[in-house]
């Protein structure tokens, strides 16, 4: 599955700020870390406001900061804000074979939704937290795994 950059930024920003739930970060420095522009991160923290998933702090030292709940919040609820998976229609003038492929797609397509609804944001600090202890790559936790 590829997600686009806003999408990946808004799971890095979630997982970043729910992590340490009082702390509140600025645009700035999560643009810094993440190596992306703060106009592009903007954008992104503003979707995820809107959606009730972080709140902006005004003021001096404002920022964000996580306002949901992490053992609630799922990937799913971030990649929904950007993503649109299981939106694809069946073609008007469907072929057997074109049937037969739309029902594959939309199995992934569910199958995708489940396995993301499943995984917390809680989950996803705890593994940002190991890969932070251990300094392993997320390649080299794979190849262990697997």
């Amino acid at each position: 599955m590829r997600l686009q950059t806003s999408t990946k930024l808004a799971i890095y920003a979630v997982i970043e700020l729910a992590a340490d739930a009082g702390r509140q970060l600025s645009v700035a420095a999560m643009g810094e870390k993440f190596g992306v522009s703060s106009h592009h991160l903007a954008k992104v923290m503003n979707e995820l406001a809107h959606a009730g998933l972080v709140q902006a702090v005004r003021g001096v030292g404002g920022g964000y900061q996580f306002s949901a709940n992490p053992r609630r919040t799922t990937l799913y609820d971030v990649i929904r804000l950007f993503e649109e998976i299981g939106g694809e229609e069946r073609e008007p003038e469907a072929t057997p074979e074109s049937l037969a492929l739309a029902d594959v797609l939309h199995e992934i397509d569910d199958i995708a939704i489940a396995t993301l609804g499943s995984i917390t944001i809680a989950t996803m600090c705890k593994s940002a937290q190991m890969r932070r202890t251990n300094g392993a790559t997320p390649r080299q936790v794979h190849l262990a795994r697997g």
